[in-house]
């Protein structure tokens, strides 16, 4: 839901105008890279210190805790409304600096990627030395291993163990 920069002067007080000022659009997109973190930092202070004064209230309300004021408080929607709004401008801006992170990795990738395919264009063809065609004579000759038995034999004696212990031959 949105909110009318008329209600939001009227639920904030004017540091935190300023705050919520800076992470709307036109005014987001001047601020420095460096600058956002600080921005969400004192966004964050000021929505988690509406909350708590929001809960405070609502005990109050309930008759759970003793009033902090001169008087019981009467209504906290005020409060919560200025955490919700608050809480929308913490998103707006931590959005921001997400996608400015990404952007500046992709960026960073793009960039290795191009300087290594210049310095494999650069090396030359690594065929270029080679003779045109290789010749490998007969290749590989197979060298048969000493240890295995002849063929079948494993298995012969395998059956003869089974059949032995099955009664014999069926």
């Amino acid at each position: 839901m949105s909110v009318s920069r008329r209600r939001e002067a009227r639920l904030l007080d004017a540091g935190e105008i300023d705050l919520v000022k800076r992470s709307h659009h036109p005014e987001l997109d001047a601020e420095d890279d460096k600058a956002l973190p600080e921005l969400i930092r004192l966004l964050r202070e000021r929505r988690d210190r509406a909350r708590d004064v929001s809960r405070r209230q609502r005990r109050e309300l309930r008759g759970k805790a003793a009033p902090s004021g001169a008087s019981r408080a009467s209504d906290n929607t005020g409060t919560r409304e200025k955490a919700a709004l608050l809480a929308a401008a913490v998103k707006r801006v931590s959005k921001e600096h997400e996608r400015r992170r990404n952007a500046d990795a992709r960026r960073r990738t793009v960039g290795g990627a191009r300087r290594a395919l210049a310095l494999k264009r650069a090396a030359g063809d690594p065929a270029s030395g080679r003779p045109a065609s290789r010749t490998a004579d007969e290749g590989m000759n197979p060298v048969p291993n000493q240890q295995d038995a002849p063929s079948g034999a494993i298995n012969q004696e395998g059956q003869e163990i089974a059949m032995r212990r099955g009664g014999g031959p069926r």
